[in-house]
């Protein structure tokens, strides 16, 4: 809740959503979803909203002496000197594939360099993640490079390329991987995650028409489902995907068919210093391993 106090004031401080969001790095929706949350956790409304605009209201202007005694206080047993520094909590979203592979090294040597901090790993699909690092509810994620412009506030470092393979049954690797994709069943990579459009869109441009018997997001999943015979599938080679002997990963001759693995991070001066150390703990990771 403190978070969302800290965004209440800066609204009751700049007048709007939009200039509160400016000078604190977050955007106008991510406000707006804090004050909601907020409202929601006291049980009343701070704002009367009209159309676009929303002014404080009675409950509100009350609110605003008890948060800023509460945030006082919250500051007074946080300053402990260097020890604020060296303890707390990161909160780092991650999809599937990540926490399978680096992310575990990255965790073990940054938990050397800074015993004291805990680290939640949150896990969710890339546009899930991509939100909650905009509203504040995680200090960072790795995702799938969105096909969409991040919002200023945010900040994207690429960790991998992770090119698309048609996984089949081994029996089956022979034929060319186009006639597989149009005489098999077809596995298909959820179109809902970033990864499932690049392989819908991909599908598109060789118009190519698959017969669909699957369609589910876990990259691990799909992979026994092939093993299985279940059908063909076009998957990312992700870091940490174990593929059984009984499959076997074809090569689709597109060099730039790629998966984009990224960490997305908030915008800010006021990073916490934690929270750049493990950003730099998944970078020497990932690129140990390119």
């Amino acid at each position: 809740m403190m978070r969302e106090l800290k965004t209440f004031l800066a609204v009751v401080r700049y007048g709007t959503f939009a200039s509160a969001g400016s000078h604190i790095g977050l955007t106008q929706s991510a406000v707006s979803a804090q004050i909601q949350r907020l409202e929601e956790d006291l049980g009343y409304p701070l704002f009367d909203r009209t159309g676009r605009s929303a002014t404080l209201n009675a409950a509100g202007k009350h609110t605003v002496d008890v948060a800023e005694e509460l945030l006082s206080v919250y500051a007074r047993l946080a300053d402990r000197g260097g020890a604020a520094e060296q303890s707390g909590l990161l909160r780092v979203g991650s999809i599937a594939s990540a926490q399978a592979s680096f992310l575990v090294s990255a965790i073990q040597r940054f938990r050397q360099d800074a015993p004291g901090w805990r680290i939640r790993v949150i896990p969710g699909v890339s546009l899930n993640l991509l939100a909650q690092v905009d509203s504040g509810e995680t200090d960072m994620a790795v995702i799938i490079k969105p096909p969409f412009a991040l919002p200023a506030e945010l900040k994207w470092r690429t960790l991998m390329s992770e090119p698309f393979v048609l996984l089949v049954r081994r029996e089956l690797a022979e034929r060319p991987w186009r006639s597989l994709l149009k005489s098999e069943p077809f596995i298909r990579y959820d179109r809902n995650s970033f990864g499932g459009r690049l392989v819908d869109r991909f599908l598109r441009r060789i118009r190519v028409t698959v017969h669909d018997v699957v369609e589910l997001d876990e990259l691990q999943g799909i992979v026994g489902l092939v093993a299985q015979g279940v059908g063909v599938a076009i998957v990312p080679q992700a870091a940490g995907l174990f593929m059984p002997k009984t499959v076997a990963a074809l090569s689709l001759g597109e060099p730039d068919f790629v998966r984009e693995v990224g960490l997305v991070e908030r915008n800010s001066r006021n990073q916490q210093t934690a929270a750049a150390d493990f950003a730099e703990c998944i970078d020497a990771v990932t690129n140990a391993r390119r």
